[in-house]
């Protein structure tokens, strides 16, 4: 980023900063537990088992809150979830398991996601471990992405007596967990911590630093291990669409949230006194909100169509509002205008609905802006999983897979991000959970039967 005056640190008092940063759902104490837990009706056949991408039994979990079994909650959650306590952090509740809980009929649910995340804090905080490596089988599996979903695959696999390789590109595990999602969302270090629970099972080491594609390839996995487990995420950001022209304090919007979960000191990150975010998804509030916190004097998020149609959740536009976020809809950006060869401006085109589609109205406006970032969605890079000897069918320019995972390739397994499906934590654990069944189910009809 440009050294240009309006870009710099220490925008706010450090104890300010930090105070803006804390935690953005203060966690139940045991009594507030309690009551929060006394609220569900433990119903039968329980629609919010059903809205929840890992089948978490629910009502199973609140009623042991309930009796005082906090740990026994954890363990409910983690056997079904083992990113539990992230996702009850970051999950959008609200649309999920909290949508579909029957005391909405009273305006409001049941607070699954944070009597879940009261119940892992519990666990957590005791330090106990409650998964062991299981008997060995001798079989070998690779995982590539050391992201929830590859995460997920290697503690299931590893649970079941297989031997895990984990390759990661990154120096430090955890994926978007770690290096994706804003830091008032996670706070105290709970993602690396998280990450050190699901390694320590046993059976799983890592390999920080290993990119597919530049330090391994898949068909030099696929012919090394007995299987290979592809969860390397979405690698690029969608382009504007515009001529940049070369100009300073334009960046993609993860690249801002990714150096500022790992710098130890927010207070020396700097930030613009005019940011503007264009996107309308988690990342775009995420990074509008951080930025706002950090002390930017205005903070526009622009998207291109209404309020209903943002991918971020209400809640989440809520968040950004209420933290002095300036949301503007029904506008897309057009041209950049810079001085000195940094961002002064962004043109804006409005847009509208016509006959079901996005039309331009002509219309323009502009706005000030010292920096600006892109949060308009990611994309898979094919090129990093291509290898002329192991060829990947693709699928709506992401990996194809079945039902369990299962890719074009005899012996590779895929999920997460880099597939088809939503990009939530929660969807990527379950596709690495349900691959790693499905690895396990192969593995073990290719084993000979020993002799009785």
């Amino acid at each position: 980023m440009s050294t240009h005056p309006d870009i710099s640190a220490g925008r706010l008092p450090a104890a300010d900063i930090e105070a803006g940063f804390g935690d953005l759902h203060p966690a139940l104490d045991r009594n507030e537990a309690r009551v929060a837990s006394e609220r569900c009706l433990f119903c039968y056949d329980a629609p919010c088992i059903q809205a929840c991408p890992t089948s978490i039994d629910i009502p199973l979990f609140i009623r042991q809150i309930s009796t005082g079994n906090a740990e026994g909650a954890a363990k409910t959650i983690l056997d079904a979830n083992i990113f539990g306590g992230m996702c009850a952090r970051v999950c959008p509740t609200e649309t999920l398991c909290e949508e579909a809980c029957v005391r909405m009929a009273e305006g409001k649910p049941v607070e699954i996601g944070r009597l879940q995340r009261y119940a892992t804090d519990a666990l957590f905080s005791t330090g106990r471990q409650l998964y062991r490596q299981g008997a060995a089988t001798g079989a070998r599996v690779a995982v590539v992405g050391a992201g929830p979903a590859g995460l997920s695959c290697a503690h299931k696999l590893a649970t079941l007596g297989h031997t895990v390789d984990v390759y990661e590109a990154r120096a430090k595990a955890g994926g978007l967990n770690e290096h994706g999602i804003a830091a008032y969302k996670t706070t105290d270090g709970f993602a690396q911590a998280e990450v050190d629970f699901v390694m320590g099972v046993g059976g799983i080491t890592l390999h920080a630093g290993k990119r597919l594609g530049r330090d391994v390839t898949l068909a030099g996995l696929a012919a090394e291990y007995d299987a290979v487990f592809l969860g390397v995420g979405l690698q690029a950001v969608n382009a504007l669409g515009i001529e940049e022209n070369g100009l300073a304090n334009i960046e993609d919007a993860v690249a801002f949230i990714e150096r500022l979960r790992q710098t130890s000191d927010l207070a020396s990150l700097p930030v613009g006194r005019k940011v503007i975010v264009v996107g309308g998804g988690m990342t775009a509030v995420d990074a509008a909100v951080q930025a706002k916190k950090l002390g930017a004097e205005e903070v526009t998020l622009v998207y291109r169509r209404g309020a209903d149609a943002m991918p971020a959740s209400k809640y989440e536009q809520e968040v950004a509002l209420t933290n002095g976020v300036v949301i503007r809809h029904f506008a897309r950006p057009y041209a950049v205008k810079g001085e000195g060869g940094v961002l002064a401006s962004v043109l804006f085109m409005r847009t509208a609905i016509e006959a079901g589609k996005l039309v331009d109205t002509g219309e323009t406006f502009e706005l000030p802006a010292d920096q600006l970032f892109k949060a308009i969605g990611q994309v898979f890079l094919p090129t990093d999983v291509a290898d002329e000897s192991a060829v990947l069918e693709l699928e709506g320019g992401k990996i194809k897979v079945d039902a369990e995972g299962r890719t074009s390739l005899p012996k590779v397994w895929a999920g997460g991000d880099c597939t088809r499906g939503k990009d939530l934590t929660v969807v990527a654990v379950e596709d690495g959970k349900q691959a790693a069944l499905s690895i396990d189910r192969a593995l073990a009809a290719r084993m000979p039967v020993a002799a009785e």
